[in-house]
């Protein structure tokens, strides 16, 4: 098992057991709004899987088909997600609609408590090995637990006020269903931009990529540098101008050092492409 699928795996033990005690508070403390919390962590659970599943198609290895490597699988894997997490919020908004209102009880703010701190734990560790490994479907699964953190939120309030309003409890439901639709757009817009080919804008890569470059004496300038995104990998296609008088020999060894260097710097990157221009 790699690194991600085991953050993953992680993610998804917690996912269901979150699950499973909404649910089953939700319904010993009648509370509608905490059985819809319940089930969108069940949509958690479901996201994890898809996300081991699209991870471990991502790391296929480059073939004559895919020249570029399984990289975009992260992303179809990420729409998946976006668009299960949408289904659930729009079933959620539904369901806040037509049920019957309830009062609940004491028991459902205490699980609601326990549950919050569980996920901004999740949350925190999820984005955080997202970017240590420069992982979409673990940030995608990151904002997606963070939504359950500010969907439980409504749900303790509606317990809060239910004794003042008793229709807190729908309304609740209704708002976390809207903030569940929220996360999704968020996931479905941003892996629609990375399928499509997004660059890399981190300008702290993109300098030290080209100290890289520079630090050959024969490269006379950058003229282009293009790093396109995919899933866990990058390819890098790239343009530079040396001396037009060089021999062939001398160029292709200059050009062929400073793909293995970046390679080398960076495990990231599975393609380099870099064509020279008369200086």
């Amino acid at each position: 098992m790699d690194k991600i699928n085991k953050v993953m795996a992680k993610s998804f033990i917690t996912n269901i057991s979150l699950a499973l005690l909404k649910i089953i508070s939700g319904i010993l403390g009648k509370s509608g709004a905490l059985i819809a919390d319940g089930i969108h962590s069940f949509s958690d659970m479901l996201n994890d899987i898809f996300a081991v599943v699209g991870n471990t198609i991502s790391k296929k290895p480059a073939d004559f088909e895919h020249p570029f490597g399984h990289g975009n699988a992260e992303y179809l894997t990420c729409l998946v997600i976006g668009l299960l997490v949408g289904i659930m919020g729009i079933n959620v908004i539904k369901e806040g609609i037509f049920s019957q209102s309830n009062i609940p009880n004491i028991l459902t703010a205490i699980i609601v408590i326990i549950t919050i701190f569980a996920k901004i734990l999740l949350s925190k560790y999820l984005l955080k090995k997202g970017k240590e490994y420069e992982n979409d479907i673990l940030t995608s699964s990151g904002k997606e637990s963070l939504s359950d953190v500010i969907s439980s939120l409504v749900v303790l309030l509606s317990v809060l006020f239910s004794k003042i309003f008793p229709y807190s409890d729908k309304i609740a439901m209704v708002i976390v269903g809207f903030l569940i639709l929220r996360i999704a757009y968020e996931i479905l817009k941003e892996n629609l931009s990375n399928l499509l080919g997004k660059q890399e804008t981190d300008k702290e890569y993109i300098n030290n990529l080209k100290q890289i470059i520079n630090s050959h004496k024969e490269i006379k300038d950058i003229d282009e540098l293009i790093i396109i995104k995919y899933g866990s990998s990058k390819k890098i296609d790239c343009e530079v101008s040396m001396d037009k008088n060089m021999i062939l020999e001398k160029v292709h060894k200059t050009i062929d050092k400073i793909e293995k260097e970046v390679k080398r710097k960076d495990k990231t990157v599975s393609n380099i492409i870099i064509h020279v221009n008369p200086y």
